[in-house]
């Protein structure tokens, strides 16, 4: 019954994001659910989303290549994953300390999502900048008032002890967010926020408190502070192993930084534009690592003969292919079809220079990427 459950209910959601399961040689085409769930860290992401993603299979199963993500399947099933979102308490009113217990913050104190709480260093990971100011995207699977309290853990906090309040400390809050777009699928709320001041690995703690009810979302996102811009690890069959020369820190009052060109086992370049013209700018994809059920890519942007102040590069994914998170650069989706913009530290770009933005998609077919254009104002 848990497996036809869990079918079920990846057949609905395969709906919401285009994508067509094939079963018994035919279509299963079944009309959208109402909201099940709610929401979760969607950048950085959290346990529940970034396990999702490690293991979907085109077949609407889920196997996990991440270890912790599989030993969390062994130990509570595949369902809270299908659930990704659903990291809720019904009765949490705000509360914190005293009133979910210590070791049990990453599953809000639920059953359900206990086997979330292990602590442990091979979680995935997004990889993340000391003191950069980011934009955070929050899953909108149903959208409610409310405001999101941002907790990092301490300095000298050890992953492999389990986690407790006293290692969280509260850094930025937001209420009532914008969102990306309607409900019910890949969409988030979303907002920019500065990190703070640390390094190696940490847990960023969200609760998202409604306004509206006594209705409380958890989620925890393991980062480590190296670098990075949003870069995500561990998923997938090669863990997406990270760039051997990490990205330089973003300033604000930033030169044109010199953007490493990683080498990642399997990359595959394809999709180029066509060559800048004076003034203009131009965009090139490659295939960083694919597994079933998603893909990592990268575009590199290329100035023309002339300097370039801004740049906003589109493309399209292939039918059912949605970006569910992107470093280096600001998007907005609406389907297949992406508009990035750059980020306040690599806009300016000398004639001829580079810069790239990578980002990760769901989708159970082929990567695809086309139709590559890229303007400057």
């Amino acid at each position: 019954m848990r497996r036809e459950r869990e079918l079920s209910y990846f057949r609905r959601l395969a709906v919401l994001t285009t994508a067509t399961i094939v079963a018994a040689g035919a279509a299963v085409i079944i009309a959208p659910p109402a909201a099940e769930a709610h929401g979760v860290s969607m950048m950085p992401g959290a346990r529940t989303f970034l396990c999702y993603q490690d293991g979907i299979r085109s077949t609407g199963e889920i196997i996990a290549f991440n270890p912790a993500c599989a030993a969390a399947i062994a130990q509570g099933g595949t369902q809270p994953l299908y659930d990704w979102f659903g990291v809720l308490r019904s009765d949490g009113g705000g509360r914190t300390n005293g009133f979910i217990p210590d070791g049990q913050i990453c599953s809000g104190g639920t059953t359900k999502y206990a086997a979330y709480n292990a602590a442990r260093t091979d979680w995935p990971v997004t990889h993340l900048t000391s003191g950069a100011n980011i934009q955070w995207r929050y899953s909108n699977w149903a959208a409610h008032p409310g405001t999101f309290q941002l907790y990092v853990t301490r300095d000298g906090w050890n992953p492999t002890t389990p986690l407790a309040w006293a290692d969280l400390v509260p850094f930025a809050s937001v209420t009532d967010p914008p969102q990306s777009g309607g409900v019910g699928a890949f969409n988030y709320y979303f907002w920019n926020a500065q990190l703070p001041t640390r390094t190696g690995r940490h847990i960023i703690f969200i609760q998202w408190v409604r306004s509206d009810s006594q209705e409380n979302f958890y989620s925890c996102s393991d980062v480590v502070f190296d670098g990075g811009n949003g870069e995500v690890t561990g998923v997938g069959p090669t863990g997406t192993p990270p760039p051997t020369t990490p990205p330089p820190t973003p300033t604000t009052t930033p030169t044109i930084p010199p953007t490493p060109t990683p080498t990642f086992p399997g990359s595959t370049p394809s999709g180029s534009s066509t060559p800048p013209a004076t003034g203009a700018c131009s965009g090139t994809y490659r295939t960083v690592n694919a597994w079933q059920g998603g893909f990592q890519g990268e575009i590199t942007v290329r100035a023309g003969t002339a300097n370039v102040n801004g740049w906003t590069v589109r493309f399209t994914t292939g039918t059912g292919q949605t970006v569910t998170q992107l470093w280096n650069g600001t998007v907005s989706t609406n389907g297949t079809a992406n508009a990035v913009r750059n980020a306040s530290w690599n806009g300016s770009l000398a004639a001829n220079a580079t810069t790239s933005f990578g980002f990760l998609a769901s989708g159970t077919t082929t990567p695809s990427v086309t139709a590559i254009t890229c303007t400057s104002p």
